[in-house]
């Protein structure tokens, strides 16, 4: 493994935090377009029914 040094323990939780908050975002994300084409169907749909 690589020598971090004695700053390791610092380096490997930046990097966990990062990687967390990375994953954090591509959810929302991943959930918002979802979120989105529902409503855009319910959309559309009411526009086809008039309503």
């Amino acid at each position: 493994m690589i020598d971090l040094g004695p700053h390791a323990t610092f380096i490997i939780a930046a990097y966990a935090i990062v990687s967390l908050v990375t994953i954090g975002l591509v959810g929302v994300t991943i959930s918002n377009v979802f979120r989105q084409a529902r409503r855009l169907e319910r959309l559309e749909a009411e526009r086809k029914t008039g309503a």
